[in-house]
């Protein structure tokens, strides 16, 4: 198996992976936004706050597995891209809070550990996927 075809199945696998990762939350927000909010230890008071974790955590969920899903078959490289800026951005919000904040609990520093390996695993693929594309145009 030749080197491009190897990053062309990695970076898929990446992109089904992060895409069965924000399905199930999403899937969660949709159907128990309670439950969402559980991990964080925050307790919904009204319709409205139940609403908008279904909005957020669902519906914007499901539109980004629905994408991943899409980029995964037609256009890996932007799909690539789009999560390492989602992922850099998940875990540099983080370091804001750490920074603005405090110190993160149990539940962020994991999440800030997971978001910055996805981050450097993206920016990893595109760049192979960068340089693949590159060496197949000349």
């Amino acid at each position: 198996m030749n080197q491009s075809r190897t990053i062309k199945m990695l970076s898929r696998g990446y992109l089904l992976l992060s895409a069965v990762s924000f399905c199930m939350v999403s899937l969660m927000g949709f159907f128990s936004p309670q439950a969402v909010m559980d991990l964080v230890q925050v307790k919904l008071p009204n319709t409205d706050a139940f609403s908008s974790v279904r909005g957020v955590y669902g519906g914007v969920g499901l539109t980004i597995t629905i994408m991943l899903i899409r980029w995964m078959i037609k256009d890996i490289p932007q799909g690539v891209v789009f999560l390492c800026w989602l992922w850099g951005l998940y875990a540099l919000s983080r370091i804001i809070t750490w920074v603005a904040e405090g110190p993160l609990g149990a539940f962020g520093t994991q999440w800030l550990i997971i978001e910055s390996v996805f981050f450097m695993m993206g920016a990893l693929l595109w760049l192979r996927l960068r340089r693949s594309t590159f060496s197949l145009q000349r």
